[in-house]
């Protein structure tokens, strides 16, 4: 809501103390385990959602073990192990850790699976740095530093093999992973962007952004959004279709048009935020 300067600063400061509150409210909303648990579910024959309601985890199959992506934080951790488990794994089969970026939802519980499951965590260098730094917004627990990766680096694990990009913006080590999914066995080529969100600032940053939306536009074949946040990817309403698909119907996440939109919509955004700032100096 907008104000006029007219607004008596009473009204103003009973708005401002109700924003707080609710910014508070959300954020108790966000770390609550039972408010944010959500039932993991398989997505494709080989990946898995094993995430929170508001930050995603998810579980990518191999012949050779698991891969996490992500480890959400605090006691959400918990969210994961179970979820794991309740899908039939167990959690000492996952091998690595791909943290998408070193902030608390995303990077908070990497240390947990290398203490307790003997994961190997992997993370874009400059997030390394990062997060052996002073916090961007919280603390969280900091994983041992295990392997960094640079763009164009790739993992192979068993049969399995995974493309890592670095995207920077959201952090200035953004790490983002192509690799495959299968449907009945058929194969498709997906991506999670390691940092969509535009909560950051400064003319360089937003150039960083904008160059990194025009990397993942230029990957060959995206039909799959695997996103780290679940409203990014319209996660549990494209479940619910799943849930519902019958043989012959198309698979509600194998949407490449989406991928597309949404990276333009994200482009775009980043730089009506860049004219702006420009214009301002």
């Amino acid at each position: 809501m907008n104000f006029k300067a007219a607004v008596w600063p009473a009204m103003l400061l009973t708005h401002v103390l109700g924003m707080h509150q609710g910014l508070a409210q959300e954020a108790a909303a966000r770390d609550d385990l039972q408010q944010q648990r959500v039932a993991p579910f398989q997505v494709f024959d080989n990946l898995y959602y094993v995430g929170a309601r508001w930050v995603s985890a998810w579980l990518l199959e191999t012949d050779q073990g698991l891969i996490l992506f992500d480890s959400l934080y605090g006691d959400l951790v918990d969210l994961a192990v179970d979820g794991i488990r309740e899908l039939g794994f167990d959690p000492d089969d996952v091998r690595y850790v791909i943290v998408s970026h070193a902030h608390y939802d995303h990077a908070g519980g990497a240390q947990r699976f290398q203490r307790d499951f003997g994961a190997v965590v992997l993370m874009i260098e400059a997030d390394w740095q990062l997060s052996e730094g002073e916090p961007d917004f919280r603390e969280y627990p900091r994983p041992m530093r295990h392997l960094s990766l640079g763009n164009g680096d790739t993992l192979n694990l068993g049969r399995t093999r995974l493309r890592f990009l670095q995207t920077p913006g959201h952090t200035r080590g953004v790490l983002s992973t192509v690799f495959t999914v299968y449907d009945g066995g058929y194969p498709h080529t997906a991506v999670m962007f390691g940092g969509a969100g535009l909560n950051f600032e400064g003319a360089d940053r937003l150039r960083m952004y904008i160059d990194s939306v025009g990397q993942l536009l230029s990957v060959p074949g995206v039909e799959v959004n695997i996103p780290n946040h679940p409203a990014f990817g319209d996660v549990f309403a494209r479940n619910e279709l799943l849930q519902q698909h019958q043989d012959g119907d198309p698979h509600p996440f194998v949407d490449p048009e989406s991928w597309i939109a949404w990276l333009e919509l994200l482009r775009g955004d980043a730089q009506t935020r860049l004219d702006a700032e420009l214009a301002a100096n």
